[in-house]
């Protein structure tokens, strides 16, 4: 921002991606709960785009959240990877974390899915995780970015209700609710209070529709723009070479617009509250059949930021390819 002036709409990480340090104070804190390793390996693409802009958050947990395939080691991969460019990295910003710090926030969450219609009392790591992190002694929320089955937060809540209070919870649904259906309806039944953001048609703007042109293709954009950028593009390239990174809107939430206001504008989407009276802070897919692509409620309010967030990333993964 030449002018020193911040938009109304632009908070947080959203300010400053790119341009120099931000104090501890205005990060977002995120703790990221994935299915990495499982049957889709977007989730190592969206790991990928999260970890190069590793330094604009405060990231206080990636937690494995399975339930089948999928374990904390597909999080460990990674992080090798984002390793052997941190050197790199580093020259654009001291604010990327080191990869010590990155493993020692690294847990297992639940391997298998609810049994029944509550949490039992033996919780996963990732779930005690989640609980310390949202009792710390910080007045930012922490926000929990839901890639897989969202057992963890089921676990955390249950066991823990009063974190509520600090927990703002954006989950990408669809295939990610199916693997525990029971978790994710105990907390929309038993817990209206919870800020939440259910994605479930929202996200595909990440892939379907908006700008393609030229460069700007799922395939075209990661043989240009990903290919060759250092130890993370590769393990991008070799876990799947096309853009899907379903979950990354969760991520692009945090990066452009105000993340209080889910009702408004983000390269993440913007999403509408079908409850308002009920569930104050429940918001979920736009059913403007305007904004949909292919029946997919929502999808335009990401896709219509393609060219801005593809670009944004474009020089992200130039970091890791090359010093300045």
């Amino acid at each position: 921002m030449g002018s020193g002036k911040v938009l109304v709409t632009c908070v947080l990480a959203a300010c400053l991606v790119g341009s120099g340090s931000l104090g501890a104070a205005q990060k977002p804190r995120v703790i990221v709960s994935s299915d990495i390793g499982g049957s889709d390996p977007d989730d190592f693409q969206s790991m990928v785009h999260y970890l190069v802009y590793a330094d604009v958050f405060e990231t206080e947990g990636l937690i494995s959240s399975p339930p089948h395939k999928g374990r904390e080691r597909d999080i460990l991969e990674c992080i090798v990877a984002y390793e052997k460019d941190y050197a790199n990295l580093r020259t654009w910003s001291d604010d990327y974390p080191s990869p010590e710090a990155f493993r020692s926030v690294t847990r297992q969450g639940a391997i298998d899915p609810q049994s029944g219609a509550e949490p039992g009392a033996e919780i996963s790591p990732g779930a005690k995780l989640i609980i310390a992190r949202a009792h710390a002694v910080d007045p930012r929320p922490l926000y929990v970015l839901v890639w897989g089955s969202i057992t963890d937060v089921a676990q955390a809540v249950h066991a823990a209700p009063g974190i509520k209070t600090k927990l703002r919870i954006h989950s990408i649904g669809s295939w990610n609710t199916r693997n525990d259906r029971r978790a994710r309806d105990y907390l929309f039944a038993k817990h209206a209070d919870l800020w939440w953001i259910e994605s479930d048609t929202t996200f595909r703007g990440m892939y379907q529709g908006g700008d393609q042109s030229g460069d700007l293709g799922n395939r075209t954009f990661p043989a240009q723009h990903v290919k060759g950028h250092g130890h993370l593009g590769d393990l991008f390239m070799r876990k799947k070479a096309d853009i899907k990174m379903g979950d990354t809107p969760s991520v692009l939430y945090l990066l452009h617009g105000n993340p209080s206001r889910p009702e408004a504008e983000h390269w993440g989407g913007a999403f509408v509250r079908p409850f308002p009276s009920e569930r104050p802070t429940y918001w979920h897919d736009n059913p403007d059949k305007a904004l949909a692509v292919r029946d997919k409620n929502g999808a335009k309010t990401v896709n219509k930021w393609r060219r801005d967030y593809l670009r944004d990333w474009q020089a992200r993964m130039d970091r890791a390819a090359a010093k300045k």
